[in-house]
Parts: C-alpha cells; sequence; structure tokens
C-alpha cells in the first residue's frame, strides 16, 4: 500500500470510528481496498496519534464563536470511574471548546476556561448552572486579566449545551468504552471535531463530513 493510501486510510478509519453508530470492533475492513484488515487496538493507536493532529489543523481553519457562551460539564465514566467533561457552547449551538478532566473543581473549571479563551474569543457573558466552581472559575479570571465577563445563571439557557452533551455522549456509548484517560481525551477530541465540522464550523469545507475531515490531514 502506497502512503497516501495508508493515511487515507488511517484518517479514514478514525472519521469512522469517531462519528458512525458502531463500535471500533465493527471497523475491520478497509473502505479504501477491502483486503486490509484494521483491528480495534490498530484503530486506537491511530486515534491516539493522530487525534490530536487533526484538532490541530482544525483549529486553524476554525470560525469565529460568537461572544455569549453556555458554560456547562458532564459526566465520562474512564476505567470505572466518572471524570468530568467541561464543554461551552455559544447561543448559536456552535462548539466553544471541550476538556476532559479527573475532578470537578475550582481549578478544572478554569482550566477549561483559559483554553476556551486562548483558542477563541473572550466572551463578554457565561450563562453556567448554580455551580459554584464555574463562578469562582469566572470571577477569578477576571480579577487576574482585568476582565469583566459577566455571569448569567439561567438554567433554561443552558439547554442548548446540556443537548448538545447528549450527541457526544451518545457517540461515547456506542464504543467499547474507556481503559485509560489519556486514551478518552484523545477520543473525544476526534468526536468533537467531527461534531464541529457537522455544524459547520470549518473554513472552508468540502462536499463532504468525510472528505473535510480527510483535508484536515493534509
Amino acid at each position: 500500500m502506497d502512503t497516501k493510501k495508508a493515511n487515507t486510510l488511517i484518517f479514514r478509519n478514525i472519521n469512522f470510528s469517531s462519528s458512525l453508530q458502531m463500535s471500533k470492533n465493527s471497523l475491520n475492513y478497509d473502505r479504501c481496498d477491502r483486503a486490509v484488515n484494521v483491528d480495534h487496538a490498530t484503530i486506537q493507536r491511530w486515534v491516539f496519534k493522530f487525534a490530536p493532529l487533526v484538532e490541530q489543523q482544525f483549529r486553524k481553519r476554525k470560525k469565529t464563536v460568537g461572544k455569549r457562551w453556555r458554560l456547562d460539564e458532564t459526566y465520562i465514566k474512564v476505567k470505572g470511574q466518572w471524570r468530568y467533561l467541561y464543554r461551552a457552547v455559544d447561543k448559536e449551538g456552535n462548539t466553544v471548546d471541550f476538556l476532559l478532566t479527573k475532578r470537578r473543581q475550582r481549578i478544572s473549571a478554569q482550566r477549561f476556561l483559559i483554553k476556551a479563551i486562548d483558542n477563541n474569543i473572550k466572551p463578554e457573558l457565561i450563562n453556567i448552572d448554580k455551580s459554584g466552581s464555574n463562578t469562582a472559575a469566572i470571577k477569578l479570571y477576571n480579577r487576574r486579566n482585568y476582565s469583566n465577563i459577566k455571569i448569567r445563571q439561567c438554567k433554561y439557557l443552558n439547554n442548548i449545551v446540556e443537548q448538545d452533551h447528549r450527541m457526544i455522549k451518545w457517540r461515547i456509548m456506542l464504543g467499547l468504552g474507556f481503559k485509560e484517560f489519556e486514551s478518552a481525551k484523545r477520543t473525544i477530541t476526534g468526536i468533537e471535531v467531527i461534531r464541529m465540522i457537522k455544524k459547520n464550523q470549518l473554513l472552508n469545507p468540502k462536499s463532504s463530513t468525510y472528505k473535510s475531515f480527510i483535508s484536515l490531514a493534509s
């Protein structure tokens, strides 16, 4: 198999393992060359290695999000333990950012907020639930950066991010579960990138989600 076909195979399987309604065990064939067998462990290694690189390229071509965010966290099980996936969308439902953490606390919320702002723009308002850790993180960010991000606590306005959580968790549930934290982070990265492409958040997209995803590997 030549290098170009090998690269296409790798990214195609990352794409399918992150987006289709099937576990990675069911991806034991190549859609380019049916003679190639791909097992779960191999695909997982590809996802582990290449998902962060795909995310890097996506960040360079990501459309600018709005300045009014909805921030929330949800639960993901990793090796039998609950971990916390921080996520934010703007008022239009576009994904702002995401971060998987081991604990639900102020420092975790603070890490997510810094990552989201560094990768995007500084918001003028963030809507959250009654979480004390999220409130403390935003207030601390304001103090340290002499900013004035407004905090709003309105539960129904966060319905949009809670609905978006469900789509991500649904994709995760179709897989085989996570055995390691870093593997979970990287797999979720692939899932989130696919989700953002489907939301039309990629500048100069191709004619399909798959082709847009493959273009990130170029």
